[in-house]
């Protein structure tokens, strides 16, 4: 297990069984809401394609395909970390997460990482042919809300909240509860 319960934010991901559920879409919503409410959050992505920041031809680019295996790009509005690896592998959650400057955050939400032993909330459509992840046993293990326009659905756990896709404010108001209820005590 990640042990996210020793990370200084509370961390939560949102997962599919795959592509097109719309968790991406609900995620904006999610995000830009509970930005109005004054949480400041932070993300990550699983991607499952190469990333590139830069462009090939810009300084920084060329640096780094000069050979240097950690290059941090700075400007006035933003900084980036990238990190190369000879022989390709994905970095473990629990590595992404310690880089990540709490201090100035929330919640961290994760967009993927559905293998993860960590909460997640199931995103599901009707009109996407998939079986649920939460009524999986093992998969289904760490899911703690499930959203989707499903007119019904069984076989749940009980302790799995569903909520309706359609109202984004109804996952919102989820989050801030379990923000809540997952924040670690202020220090004395």
């Amino acid at each position: 297990m990640v042990p996210t319960s020793n990370f200084s934010v509370p961390v939560l991901g949102f997962i599919a069984y795959c592509s097109n559920m719309g968790k991406t879409t609900l995620l904006k919503q999610v995000i830009s809401a509970l930005n109005e409410k004054s949480i400041r959050v932070g993300i990550v992505k699983h991607c499952h394609h190469e990333i590139q920041i830069d462009k090939p031809g810009k300084d920084s680019y060329e640096l780094r395909k000069a050979g240097a295996e950690q290059a941090v790009l700075a400007s006035n509005n933003g900084w980036a970390l990238m990190v190369e690896h000879q022989t390709p592998e994905y970095p473990k959650l629990e590595y992404l997460l310690e880089r990540m400057d709490t201090d100035n955050l929330d919640i961290v939400l994760l967009e993927g990482f559905r293998q993860e032993d960590i909460p997640k909330i199931e995103v599901s459509r009707n009109d996407v042919d998939a079986p649920l992840l939460c009524q999986d046993s093992v998969s289904g293990a760490s899911i703690v809300a499930l959203v989707t326009d499903r007119k019904e659905v069984k076989d749940l756990r009980d302790d799995i909240v569903v909520l309706p896709l359609a109202t984004p404010n109804a996952v919102v108001e989820f989050v801030l509860d379990w923000i809540d209820l997952n924040s670690l005590p202020p220090m004395r």
